[in-house]
């Protein structure tokens, strides 16, 4: 038997937190170029942390040594830490479904800072939304996929896959939501733009937000829980 809740299942990089204004910076700090964002989204995911085709001879000589690339992560995570930020209205759009009997609401992500749960709470909490309120918080490696951590979510909770809504910034989010058996919810200000997402993926475009703020619209509208965050 199912129960009666409901579930979210959200993305961290890209859909709640803004990873590219991070990664810019981090970037920067050790002397590279990622690039404006709207070229970053285009990009194969291989390029995504070496920079674009323009940028990729330079930033690969920074990045080859072992070394590098530690310190590289480590200044990520410092400024995930101490300047990483929360698309506008996420925090709120979190507090309301957290405090919503019956929605189950946590977050599902492949962040690549070093221990990344510790450094995604510490950015949660910094930004006004205390994780603890989270009724998960999973970190899967690169290269695992999501569609089984989403089942098991799911099926840990007994929530119908007709209640269940997941939502990511990426073809692989939307896939392993589909996958799973959860309604998908899609973005593309995040690591994939509209144009890649529709075309080259063939998502639905009616399942894309354009905007953190259109997301939490879609949201509450789905899930009744009131009015639009301004």
């Amino acid at each position: 038997m199912y129960s009666n809740d409901r579930l979210v299942i959200l993305d961290a990089d890209g859909t709640t937190v803004d990873a590219f204004s991070a990664i810019d910076k981090t970037f920067a700090m050790h002397g590279m170029d990622l690039g404006p964002l709207a070229r970053f989204q285009k990009r194969r995911h291989v390029f995504k942390y070496l920079g674009g085709i323009k940028e990729f001879p330079r930033n690969l000589r920074k990045q080859i040594a072992r070394q590098k690339r530690s310190r590289i992560i480590a200044t990520l995570t410092e400024v995930y830490r101490d300047e990483g930020h929360l698309y506008e209205g996420m925090a709120q759009l979190l507090d309301r479904l957290a405090s919503r009997p019956g929605v189950r609401v946590g977050i599902v992500t492949r962040n690549i800072t070093r221990d990344p749960v510790d450094t995604l709470e510490v950015l949660f909490k910094r930004e006004g939304f205390d994780p603890a309120r989270f009724d998960f918080l999973v970190h899967l490696p690169l290269a695992l996929g999501k569609l089984d951590a989403f089942r098991t979510i799911r099926e840990r909770f007994g929530v119908s896959p007709a209640l269940a809504f997941a939502c990511g910034d990426e073809a692989a989010d939307y896939q392993a939501a589909v996958g799973s058996g959860i309604h998908p919810f899609m973005v593309s200000y995040g690591f994939e733009d509209f144009e890649r997402l529709t075309v080259r993926h063939g998502i639905p475009r009616e399942l894309i937000s354009r905007s953190p703020a259109e997301l939490g619209a879609r949201i509450l509208h789905t899930l009744s829980l009131g009015a639009v965050i301004t």
